[in-house]
């Protein structure tokens, strides 16, 4: 199962041709399943064109599979950790909200399909991060 991170979502409303967004086609017309979080969910609905493209893009991704911290708590302490250890072992994470996102994936033991380099060098000092 994959998390379809915010970045594949933008290169894919862009069409933008490239390896992942040919892998999230891939992945969406043979039925495989994948989902979004809430704040993905938030940050695509902000890159909206236009009213009519907000309205689109919101019944589209109501249809989604959404996934939550698993932990009211522990799911943003445990960002924090790999803000943290990424900032200790000299890794520049540019957005929290890209630590919150991998956390979600590694407690669902999703797979993160992104188009976002933070996530490969995230991915180098956290444990359990799978990327696509």
């Amino acid at each position: 199962m994959y998390l379809v991170d915010t970045s594949v979502w933008i290169s894919y409303m862009r069409d933008k041709e490239n390896d992942v967004t040919r892998r999230f086609a891939e992945i969406s017309e043979s039925g495989r399943p994948f989902g979004i979080t809430g704040v993905i969910f938030q940050e695509v609905l902000q890159g909206a064109s236009s009213p009519a493209k907000f309205d689109y893009l919101t019944e589209y991704l109501f249809s989604q599979t959404f996934y939550h911290p698993r932990y009211p708590i522990g799911t943003y302490q445990e960002a924090a950790r790999m803000y943290f250890d990424c900032h200790r072992a000299g890794v520049t994470v540019r957005s929290a909200v890209d630590c919150l996102i991998a956390r979600v994936a590694i407690e669902h033991d999703l797979v993160l399909l992104h188009d976002d380099r933070d996530f490969e060098k995230m991915a180098e000092v956290v444990d359990g991060l799978v990327l696509a």
